[in-house]
């Protein structure tokens, strides 16, 4: 793993049908390098989040390496993402992490960086931005936590077998982020480096159509993890987006 003080990752979508993943995320976070000071999870750290109260094995597994992390004097950052929105300040204190807001500035040396989730940008996705609103609402997340765990759990099966079909019948380009979403937040948040998850495309994108400056306008996108896993190492101004493969389940 390559020594940086800043490492980020996302799209982990933890679950107990994938304890493969769950295995080289906390062999992950024990081979941090020492040089490591903050750790960054981009959204979708699980698959899914019904609420701090629905305790679970693979919940205490993850609260007991990022856990591992803050004791080790590392600075872990939670982010939401569009599966675990509903991840509270509660399992937050358990991991030791801050839960952040996006979009996040982070200045890495002389560098800034903005972070989010990515989901925000893909604006072309209509219906999805009106779920994500919905959902995101501080009013309807109260009312849907006051419900029992069963029922929760049941809307939450809806939910996915609805988002399965409506996602079937989108064109790739339409769940991908948009461009002038992208040079609107450039050009708004006066930062010309962005880093973000959601698409599962991982790739460093060169903004050119940004406009000239002495930094650079780039789009680093990070990768989900499968087959293989996915980060981001920040040192300053140089940044590299990494992979490695993991054992899949047999």
């Amino acid at each position: 793993m390559l020594e940086a003080p800043v490492i980020l990752i996302s799209d982990l979508h933890l679950q107990e049908s994938r304890p493969d993943i769950t295995r080289a995320f906390v062999d992950f976070t024990v081979r941090l390098p020492a040089s490591c000071r903050d750790f960054f999870v981009l959204g979708d750290l699980f698959e899914l989040w019904l609420g701090d109260d629905a305790e679970s094995p693979l919940a205490g597994t993850v609260s007991d390496a990022l856990g591992g992390l803050a004791r080790r004097g590392v600075n872990v950052y939670l982010m939401h993402g569009n599966r675990d929105f509903l991840m509270g300040a509660g399992f937050a204190a358990r991991c030791g992490a801050r839960l952040i807001e996006e979009p996040y500035a982070l200045n890495a040396g002389d560098t800034r960086w903005l972070l989010l989730h990515g989901d925000v940008l893909c604006t072309d996705d209509t219906a999805y931005l009106e779920f994500r609103a919905m959902v995101r609402d501080p009013a309807w997340q109260r009312e849907f936590l006051s419900q029992p765990l069963a029922e929760r759990r049941a809307w939450a099966e809806r939910a996915r077998q609805a988002s399965k079909k409506a996602t079937a019948g989108k064109a790739a380009a339409i769940m991908d982020v948009n461009q002038d979403a992208v040079l609107e937040l450039i050009r708004t948040s006066g930062c010309r480096r962005i880093l973000h998850g959601h698409t599962h495309r991982p790739a460093v994108h060169r903004l050119p159509e940004a406009g000239p400056s002495p930094e650079p306008a780039t789009r680093v996108v990070l990768g989900d993890w499968d087959s293989q896993g996915w980060y981001a190492a920040l040192s300053g101004e140089e940044f590299r987006l990494e992979n490695f493969a993991f054992q899949a389940p047999t």
